[in-house]
């Protein structure tokens, strides 16, 4: 099976690179891609240009600092501090908006001001009327300076042009600052190498709590001069360094030309920025890189053509892909070289380092898609988390710029390890990996020492039931790495306590509630409760967290006494209406009824109908969510985007499928939404074809796969990587396909 995979990751490589399908719907898939889907209400989505998995990710940073303003932009709102060269993408916690650049006219206020009043500080409003965005290229007008700007980026370097009004007090200035509220920025440096040549360094404390970004500047024409200031400043002569730091440089913009500034990014040093913008962008060409970036765009979102005839879904379903895309993130120089999770500089590992893993929203589906549509970056992402796990002591939690947050419960690196090796894939040190997975899993921090102490975690330990399942979703992922390698005593017990969900379980409510270390149940007890940080469960309730066994469902069925039983109270889930109270965390979003779409722990429970015997509500529900909680509007995305993952559950859930397991991939069936999908994996293509699918012929009544009949409620990732072609017959009348 190795072998044949190597052999399949090296065809899928020559796919990505050299192939479109030629089919007129995927031909030009970016024309489908709205980035502003999900940049309003919570979905915290980066907007800007940038190229798939790309280290920078160009774009404006607005004044607010608050929850919905992560990723430095709402489209609520039109205001503009400058345009950073790093964003997040659907996080809860916001950093990075390094490097902000921004043009002015005439002398201005540094930092970031307040709304309303001007001479507070730089920002501008934006005209949404000229503001235009497509994957790997952003367009806006700044009202305040008449400054038409545009943005468009390779993987290490964005590009920038601007178009003055006829002034000779133009400038552009460089914010160092700019993250202050999410971040703060403790040492900065500027080095002036000529009038056209700048580079300089930022280092933070936030949610990565020591990130350093270098950086190498070149501007198109010369500078007239430049004005340094910030906080703690030291200058000597064309150097200047401080807490924070500014630089603006002066131009006479008389002659009406365009102005181009291109940043390319390192986490290394400024010489490794410099190696990145002459091996990335050495000329000047602003359409040339703008074209390169849609090229390299259309080459992944084609990666899947669907065929469709509702063209809101369309633009859904591209979006979505093109979400899943943003992260994980390059973050090695082009010479291999990369800032380890020790504060080291580490030589190419001969392999591509990447960051931005936020694995406890991704491990459910987005990285799961990414077995499809990215196979051959997969031992890479792998070989980069056991990269983690030798510098730090332990696999990623939440990986951010070379430094552990520690964000989220779990150990959800372990199922997307677990994964990849049961999917049979190389290019990475399998043994190395089962270590790396068994010392995740025999820690003694982060409550494991109480897992281990009673096969639990007590309420006494904060969120304790969050952190207790995910710690058995871990252990079962492990477990079947250890079983399919004939470890058999390592299998025995990490499958043993993968079933630590059971202590939880309270036969006389119908709920899993936590209890104290001497066994106790939680009082009072009301399911419908949820207080954020400072409750049993991880943004959850005890509604949503009863179905979060995503790894034995049988065994979770059993503890309902009966299937019946199982399904009234999962039925109940999608009615029930309480009173979470308000200090519940606003992740939970979403609902219906109880059912939090809006946050991770949900994701899979619409399809639990389906492996257990009554696939037409899994119909029902899946179609209510694609169709009712996914829109082609600025709010779109009925909570945070979560760094692919929200999209990654609609790719996957409209194609007619989604991996409830943690980690072997096999892929349950839903209901298709699209009429028919090509997908190109390393076998060559595997079709999916949805017969008489309409919103009232939701329900499948018959599956072949390659002209056979087909009864299994899931199908195997072998069997999509493989190429063939699925085909759904749909139809009105709920039925279950496995039986007949």
């Amino acid at each position: 099976m190795k072998s044949m995979m190597s052999l399949l990751l090296l065809l899928a490589a020559c796919l990505g690179a050299c192939s479109v399908p030629k089919t007129d719907t995927a031909a030009d898939c970016v024309r489908w891609v709205d980035p502003r889907i999900g940049t309003g209400d919570h979905g915290h989505v980066f907007l800007g240009a940038n190229v798939p998995f790309g280290m920078v990710q160009l774009g404006p940073t607005s004044i607010p600092e608050t929850w919905d303003w992560c990723s430095g932009y709402n489209y609520a709102d039109t205001t503009v501090i400058g345009f950073g060269h790093t964003h997040l993408s659907g996080t809860g916690i916001g950093d990075l908006n390094d490097v902000s650049l921004l043009p002015v006219v005439g002398e201005v206020a540094f930092g970031r001001g307040l709304a309303g009043d001007p001479a507070s500080g730089q920002w501008s409003y934006f005209c949404r009327s000229d503001e235009a965005c497509e994957p790997g290229y952003y367009r806006t007008r700044l009202e305040r300076y008449g400054v038409d700007v545009e943005l468009t980026a390779t993987c290490r370097v964005g590009l920038s042009r601007y178009e003055f009004p006829e002034t000779d007090d133009a400038a552009v200035i460089l914010d160092l600052e700019n993250g202050q509220g999410w971040d703060e920025a403790v040492d900065c440096g500027v080095h002036v190498l000529d009038s056209m040549t700048v580079e300089g360094w930022r280092r933070s404390t936030g949610w990565a709590r020591d990130q350093q970004v270098y950086f190498h500047m070149r501007f198109s024409r010369p500078f007239s001069g430049v004005t340094f200031g910030g906080d703690s400043l030291t200058v000597l002569g064309p150097k200047a360094q401080g807490r924070m730091l500014y630089a603006r440089f002066g131009y006479d913009a008389t002659d009406g030309e365009p102005l181009l500034v291109k940043v390319a990014l390192s986490g290394v040093s400024m010489a490794g920025a410099r190696l990145n913008m002459e091996a990335e962008c050495p000329g000047w060409d602003f359409e040339s890189v703008r074209r390169e970036a849609r090229e390299a765009w259309n080459r992944e979102l084609s990666k899947i053509a669907i065929e469709t005839r509702d063209e809101s879904v369309r633009r859904i379903f591209y979006t979505a892909l093109y979400h899943t895309m943003i992260a994980p993130s390059v973050f090695s120089d082009v010479d291999g070289s990369y800032r380890g999770a020790d504060g080291a500089i580490h030589a190419d590992p001969g392999h591509t380092t990447y960051t931005t893993f936020s694995l406890w929203d991704t491990y459910r589906a987005a990285h799961p898609l990414l077995t499809l549509t990215q196979p051959e970056r997969v031992p890479d992402l792998i070989r980069t988390m056991l990269s983690i796990d030798r510098e730090q002591g332990k696999l990623p939690v939440w990986h951010l710029w070379g430094n552990e947050t520690d964000c989220m419960v779990g150990n959800p690196a372990v199922p997307v390890v677990a994964d990849a090796m049961l999917k049979g894939f190389g290019g990475f040190d399998r043994e190395a990996a089962y270590e790396a997975m068994k010392r995740a899993m025999e820690r003694e921090d982060r409550g494991q020492d109480l897992y281990k102490r009673y096969g639990y975690i007590p309420y006494e330990f904060n969120e304790s039931v969050g952190y207790c399942l995910e710690y058995a979703i871990a252990d079962w992922s492990l477990g079947q790495v250890a079983q399919a390698e004939g470890r058999t005593e390592d299998a025995a017990r990490y499958l043993s306590r993968s079933r630590a969900y059971r202590h939880y379980f309270d036969p006389s409510t119908g709920f899993i509630r936590a209890r104290s270390a001497r066994g106790e149940w939680r009082m009072p007890f009301d399911p419908f409760h949820s207080k954020h940080l400072e409750q049993d469960y991880t943004e959850g309730n005890a509604w949503q967290y009863t179905w979060l066994v995503p790894h034995d469902v049988e065994g979770l069925v059993g503890c309902f006494g009966s299937t019946e039983r199982f399904h009234e109270k999962l039925d109940s889930l999608f009615v029930a209406e309480g009173d979470m109270g308000s200090e519940a965390s606003p992740d939970i979003s979403g609902l219906i009824g109880q059912y939090a779409h809006g946050n991770e722990p949900s994701h899979h429970v619409a399809y639990l109908y389906t492996l257990t015997g009554q696939p037409w509500k899994t119909a029902d529900r899946v179609r209510q969510i694609l169709t009712t909680l996914y829109h082609d509007r600025p709010d779109g995305i009925c909570g945070n985007e979560d760094v692919g993952q929200m999209s990654a559950w609609y790719v996957l859930s409209a194609l007619g499928m989604y991996q409830v397991e943690p980690a072997g991939g096999r892929y349950v069936f839903g209901s298709p939404l699209i009429d028919r999908a090509v997908l190109h994996v390393p076998g060559g293509e595997f079709t999916i074809e949805a017969r008489n699918n309409t919103a009232e012929n939701r329900y499948i009544r018959r599956i072949t796969l390659n002209g056979a009949d087909y009864r299994k409620p899931y199908i195997e990732y072998r069997d999509i990587i493989s190429g063939g072609h699925l085909v759904f017959e749909m139809g009105t009348e709920p039925t279950d396909w496995t039986q007949e």
